[in-house]
């Protein structure tokens, strides 16, 4: 018999870093950007041992997550990268907030797709009190269906409403710093980080599961990768959606350009182990950036959105549940009463997958 090949040195170092990361020790910065530098020849050790942290804390489950762009441009915000912001002309849908039997019907299609969260999302700066008064309205009657997890991104939140939120049956909040604090200025100037940071800390105020995350491909450099991530570990939110930029026409933004499938799963391994126990949600532009290996990425994730993303299409849910199944992977589902079981089987045997269109604009 062959003799076995010895595990390399590199292999060795990524190891180290899972240990550490298991042991939840704070990845220095020399070998978080080691992490983000590694080269093609080290990505499946790298990826092998983010997926031991993945393993120990989050098994082999995906959690699903559909959201709803319950209402649509109209920002006044300059955010660089975005397609619904005051700056951009991206001949995106324009709408105000949708009709609550809208929102409540996107509910049942989570439930039908094996959703674990139902993301309602509002563009604009914050929620108006008349907004506030729908969502809250509109939440209740969700919780009256289906015991369905509910995340709510309405823009920034005060104490006061967050509050409000948690009463109306909300279980978590996301709203994203998007980047490192010195990277923030560069592309946006209505709001600063730390108004960011502030509707994350009222969040946790009022006992909601705080999600926050970043973006990535818009210039930023390593070093502010790192520090985005650092800053997530350190404000201890439950949640990580970690988007790739997807370049749309019309946003003043200049992409980077230097997203490859290779850095894209680097970039998740560092944010695996530096917050190991955490739901690391492979988010926008997973389709784009990844391409054919979006597949390793759920050795380092443990959620993906399915179906639509704001203003642009996604992957058929068909194809995702697919891909789940081929990894020996399982949907993490959480039980609704009723509609979710059977269809819920229907999908894990690979029946009626994918049935009806995803919402989208």
């Amino acid at each position: 018999m062959p003799t076995p090949t010895p595990p390399t040195k590199e292999t060795t170092k990524w190891q180290a870093l899972a240990k550490k990361a298991l042991e939840e020790d704070l990845l220095t910065r020399e070998e978080s950007l080691a992490v983000l530098s590694a080269g093609n020849e080290d990505l499946l050790a790298l990826v092998a041992a983010a997926y031991e942290v993945r393993r120990r804390y989050h098994g082999r489950r995906v959690k699903l997550n559909l959201l709803i762009n319950a209402k649509s441009g109209l920002c006044p915000e300059d955010c660089a990268y975005c397609s619904q912001s005051s700056v951009a002309d991206s001949g995106v849908n324009r709408y105000k907030l949708l009709p609550n039997q809208t929102v409540v019907e996107g509910a049942r299609r989570a439930v039908e797709l094996q959703a674990h969260t139902y993301c309602i999302v509002m563009s604009g700066r914050s929620p108006t009190e008349k907004e506030l008064d729908e969502v809250v309205g509109t939440v209740r009657e969700i919780k009256r269906k289906h015991s369905l997890k509910i995340c709510a991104c309405l823009g920034l939140l005060s104490d006061a409403q967050a509050a409000r939120l948690r009463e109306a049956g909300v279980d978590r909040v996301n709203h994203n710093v998007n980047t490192s604090e010195n990277f923030h200025p560069k592309i946006c100037s209505t709001h600063t980080y730390q108004d960011r940071v502030r509707t994350i800390e009222a969040v946790k105020k009022a006992n909601l599961s705080p999600c926050c995350g970043g973006i990535f491909g818009m210039g930023e450099s390593d070093e502010d990768i790192v520090d985005l991530a650092r800053a997530l570990r350190e404000l201890d939110v439950d949640s990580i959606p970690l988007n790739f930029l997807i370049p749309i026409p019309g946003t003043p933004i200049e992409p980077a350009n230097n997203l490859t499938p290779a850095k894209c799963l680097a970039i998740l391994c560092l944010f695996r182990f530096l917050n190991p126990s955490k739901e690391i949600r492979i988010a926008g532009g997973r389709e784009l950036h990844l391409r054919s290996l979006q597949a390793l990425g759920l050795y380092v994730a443990d959620s993906i959105f399915i179906g639509d993303y704001l203003t642009t299409a996604g992957q058929k849910p068909s194809e995702d549940l697919q891909m789940i199944r081929d990894l020996g992977f399982e949907v993490a589902t959480f039980p609704s009463p009723g509609l979710g079981a059977d269809i819920n089987a229907e999908i894990n045997a690979g029946v009626g997958a994918g049935s009806g269109a995803p919402l989208s604009e």
